[in-house]
């Protein structure tokens, strides 16, 4: 899990003493990535807007007892979530983490394409994909790609589009994700691997 810095226990104390421009600036770096993570468990964007207000004023009201057993980031993001289930819970919107779909899920990668358990990177790409960054074109295509990539995240099921934005859009490690989510580290493996294995496919196909 990854610990706070010496920049969150400054921002901490800012916001103990009630720093507006620290707040301001959090809002800031944080809302957009905290807006995409809400949108997923609720069923509009005003919705997931109210739930991240609703966050907000949770980090305000609980800066207080924030004990640093975690980065200020996943400690913002835990009160987030938690703010999401519940109002996800009140629209009959519970996301069942624990509820896997079966191992031949349609949309899926050729499981044949990665490593097995007995390997020294169990679950990593046997034959790596081509790679569309190295490509004459791939830095003109790099805004459109992103764009084929957050389209496609939103096509995923909740849980595996909520696990793979934490990982591969904010940045939390597995770790933070699980604790985040209040997963195992099964379902966190099970769910980013077939988010990725639809990403990457969508990507291949659009690149040819």
């Amino acid at each position: 899990m990854e610990a706070p810095t010496l920049e969150d226990r400054r921002l901490v104390d800012a916001l103990r003493a009630g720093d507006e421009p620290t707040f301001e600036r959090l809002v800031h770096d944080y809302g957009p990535g905290m807006l995409r993570v809400a949108r997923m468990f609720v069923s509009s964007r005003a919705i997931a807007e109210d739930v991240v207000q609703d966050a907000w004023i949770g980090v305000l009201k609980g800066i207080d007892r924030f004990e640093g057993r975690s980065s200020l980031k996943t400690w913002i993001y835990r009160i987030l979530t938690n703010t999401a289930k519940t109002r996800a819970a009140r629209e009959g919107r519970s996301i069942p983490f624990s509820a896997l779909a079966a191992p031949d899920e349609e949309g899926g990668v050729d499981p044949d394409r990665f490593l097995g358990d007995d390997s020294r990177f169990p679950g990593h790409w046997a034959a790596p994909p081509r790679r569309w960054d190295v490509q004459p074109e791939g830095r003109l295509l790099a805004a459109e790609t992103l764009a084929l990539i957050e389209r496609e995240i939103e096509k995923l099921p909740q849980n595996q589009a909520i696990v793979v934005t934490m990982r591969d859009v904010e940045g939390f490690d597995a770790e933070d994700v699980r604790n985040t989510l209040d997963i195992s580290e099964t379902n966190q493996r099970v769910l980013l691997h077939r988010a990725r294995s639809r990403l990457r496919r969508a990507l291949e196909e659009y690149m040819g």
